[in-house]
Order: C-alpha cells, then sequence, then structure tokens
C-alpha cells in the first residue's frame, strides 16, 4: 500500500497502552483484552508526565479496554477528555488471540514461521493482516486531519501503531517495537523522537 505521509503543521504522538496481564503472560491479545498491571497503571501517568509540556491538543484512543483505561489516565493529568476511534482496535489476531506460542505451534504448525516471512500480508486465521491495519490506520489520520487538530496523542496498540508510523511515512515501522513506557513524537516527512522517562 502506498504510504501518504502527513505534510501539514504540528506534530502527532503514539503511545501503546500499558502493560497488561496478557503481556506478562505471553498471550496474543488482540481484540481480546486483559487489565493493566499495576505497573502498566504507572507507565500511563509516566507517559502522561512526558507530555504536559508538548502541548497536546486532543486525545484519541482505541475502544479497547487496555488503551482506553490509560489514555483516560494520560488524560486526566492533561486536562483534555478521550475520543474514542474504533479504528484504532488492534489488529485482529482471529483465532490466535488469547493464546500463547506453544499452543499457536500446537494447532498451527509451522504458521508462525509463514508469519515471519510474509508478515505484512499474513492474515491472522478468521483476523486481520498488517495490510488490512494499514486501510484502517489511513483512514485514522485522515480523519484527525480533516479535524484540524495540530498536536493530537494516539493511544492504541504494538502493531496497529506500526501501520500509523507506516502512513506517517516511516519506512521501518514494520520492524519497530513500542515499549508501554515510550511515546513516539512523529514529525512531517516521517522523522520519528522517542520519549522515555528511562532516558
Amino acid at each position: 500500500m502506498a504510504r501518504h505521509p502527513r505534510h501539514g503543521p504540528g506534530l502527532t504522538y503514539l503511545a501503546r497502552h500499558g502493560q497488561t496481564e496478557w503481556n506478562v503472560a505471553g498471550r496474543r491479545q488482540g481484540r481480546l483484552d486483559s487489565p493493566l498491571t499495576p505497573l502498566g497503571l504507572e507507565q500511563a501517568r509516566q507517559n502522561a508526565r512526558l507530555l504536559l509540556d508538548e502541548g497536546i491538543d486532543a486525545i484519541f484512543a482505541s475502544p479497547l479496554g487496555r488503551a482506553h483505561r490509560t489514555a483516560s489516565l494520560i488524560a486526566s493529568e492533561l486536562g483534555l477528555s478521550v475520543q474514542v476511534v474504533e479504528d484504532l482496535a488492534e489488529i485482529d489476531h482471529g483465532l490466535w488471540s488469547g493464546l500463547g506460542s506453544a499452543e499457536i505451534d500446537a494447532r498451527w504448525p509451522g504458521q508462525r514461521d509463514v508469519r515471519e516471512r510474509t508478515k505484512y500480508t499474513f492474515r491472522f486465521p478468521e483476523g486481520e493482516s498488517y495490510a488490512d491495519g494499514e486501510v484502517r490506520a489511513g483512514r485514522v489520520l485522515a480523519e484527525i486531519e480533516r479535524s484540524g487538530v495540530r498536536r493530537p496523542l494516539l493511544v492504541s496498540h504494538e502493531m496497529i501503531g506500526r501501520m500509523l508510523l507506516r502512513q506517517l511515512g516511516v519506512p521501518e515501522a514494520l520492524a519497530t517495537r513500542q515499549p508501554s513506557d515510550l511515546v513516539y513524537r512523529v514529525r512531517a516527512g516521517g522523522v520519528v523522537e522517542g520519549l522515555s522517562s528511562s532516558g
């Protein structure tokens, strides 16, 4: 899919939800959900502190509980409200949702290796692919750009976050990682800076 980087004024900020119980357990969440851990709650608060002086003028969040909870914690610190955007939901893991790697390998032998070789187009069984997610990411950014917001914060998930980066013009987006204690600040043309309380 062709990328259409934003060239308007302002910056775009991307945050991932705080650590969850299933993150710790090594289970894939996708459209399923699990609660934030105590560390996850603290990561959200730390990210809010990182953003206090960034001039964020709107917060958009995935409808999934872990992201919405994270966004709400940040919003309370910044004095803003949270706007839920359905297209910011994580890429649907389909039948792999809720499973760990060993369970996936037992039920779909070799398919995790296939996914590694064809990551962008691989579609989770009865779920989505990165390519599907990128279509949604493009819609989100187009909607936000039309709104006139100049410094939006988007709180979502690692996989849809990669597609947001790709749509913002970051060529290595598919290989990026976004820890829960880091916020990406993306300038026009896909220049990415990481804000982190860990240095």
